[in-house]
């Protein structure tokens, strides 16, 4: 399925939960979010700041605000899809649009964008990039490898430590620091076709 371009494109392309992210998109609208579309999906912002996002799933509809492990949640409804993973994100669910309480979605929306516009936000924690050391080893025995790797952004050096890391086992990890090397020398990110 390709990425909606619009809210309506998306929104249409929703079957079984079409009426309930009408819904759920009009609550959004009599607020003062933006709307735009992030990752093929309804987006809402305060200040270019995501706040909320509305999307259909394959059992579910609903809600996610980005920020929502700051909202008092009074009702007990917000979910975190990943448990011990997921650090921000929390999301009301819905299976039908009967469940959908239009005065309790707005005082969680107004209360996700008064916790923005108060800057109360999760900062991704920064990790430490793991150099395996199959990668270690080439970049010591070769400078001028060793100067271009240095010379890329963090993003694609830890894309390049991850994907050999991922690996188990020592083959694998062999074929991928092979394919990797030309990509260093080119300044070319393992993810850059997708940016």
């Amino acid at each position: 399925m390709k990425m909606a371009t619009s809210v309506e494109e998306y929104i249409e392309s929703q079957e079984v939960y079409k009426k309930g992210l009408e819904i759920l998109r009009e609550l959004m609208l009599s607020t003062d979010l933006q709307e735009t579309v992030k990752w093929g999906m309804p987006t809402y912002t305060i200040n270019n700041k995501n706040v909320i996002g509305i999307s259909a799933f394959k059992h579910h509809f609903g809600i996610w605000f980005f920020n929502g492990v700051f909202l008092t949640d009074p009702h007990q409804i917000l979910y975190n899809a990943q448990e011990g993973k997921t650090k921000g994100l929390r999301q009301l669910r819905y299976t039908d649009v009967n469940e959908i309480d239009k005065s309790i979605i707005l005082a969680y929306v107004y209360e996700a964008i008064d916790n923005q516009r108060k800057g109360l936000e999760i900062k991704p924690a920064k990790k430490a990039i793991v150099i395996p050391k199959e990668l270690a080893n080439v970049l010591a025995e070769n400078d001028k490898l060793a100067g271009l790797f240095e010379s890329l952004t963090v993003g694609k050096k830890k894309e390049f430590a991850e994907y050999i890391n991922s690996a188990k086992r020592e083959d694998t990890k062999m074929k991928r620091l092979e394919k990797i090397i030309p990509m260093i020398l080119n300044n070319i990110g393992l993810n850059d076709k997708y940016r």
